[in-house]
């Protein structure tokens, strides 16, 4: 569906040029995109390096483990069909915890181990489990204590505060993720009493 979107976005884009005699802006725009594209991502590589590091030190000295630890209980209520000496667990909780701050980058390879544990545990292979369902809620809701990547593209282009966004950013995903949380427990009651009835 969204390569569709894409795609008339795209097409729409170049018969509009077309209509008005302006092909030239469409090879134009999409040579700056394409070079405003790389400079943003050697821009970033400096920020998420320093943080991929900051994680890599605060995993050497435990801190990630704490943090595990502390999220434990939380992630037992959200995740009830989970063992909890289950490697997806491990992989949730690295997931989580790299979403928190702002690490999308790294959040991603431990999501996909995580749904592919959580496949594993999946009594009907064809349809994704309640615990999916979860994790996929809770991952785009994205719960994040410092946008790390924002921040990065802040500085980049120049801003004045990059850091002033940490509180709204806090309070949008807290906000997301609540709802996010709230509307996944509505779906798997109706889900469950389905399956009962």
């Amino acid at each position: 569906m969204v390569n569709h979107i894409w795609l008339w976005m795209i097409l729409s884009g170049v018969v509009a040029a077309v209509v008005q005699g302006r092909v030239d802006l469409v090879t134009q725009a999409a040579l700056t995109g394409a070079k405003e594209a790389v400079a943003v991502c050697i821009g970033l590589i400096s920020i998420l390096v320093f943080w991929m590091g900051m994680m890599r030190i605060a995993q050497d000295a435990g801190l990630l483990e704490k943090l595990a630890r502390l999220l434990r209980p939380a992630v037992r209520f959200l995740f009830p069909s989970v063992p909890p000496d289950h490697p997806a667990m491990g992989y949730i909780l690295s997931n989580i915890s790299a979403n928190m701050f702002g690490l999308g980058n790294a959040a991603t390879p431990m999501g996909i181990k995580a749904m592919e544990e959580l496949q594993k545990l999946n009594p009907d292979p064809k349809t994704a489990s309640p615990a999916m369902c979860t994790l996929l809620a809770l991952n785009t809701s994205g719960f994040t204590l410092i946008p790390t990547t924002i921040i990065g593209l802040r500085m980049k282009y120049g801003s004045a505060d990059p850091a002033e966004i940490i509180g709204s950013t806090l309070l949008a995903t807290m906000i997301s993720s609540l709802v996010a949380i709230l509307l996944d427990r509505w779906f798997r009651s109706r889900y469950f009493r389905s399956r009962a009835e």
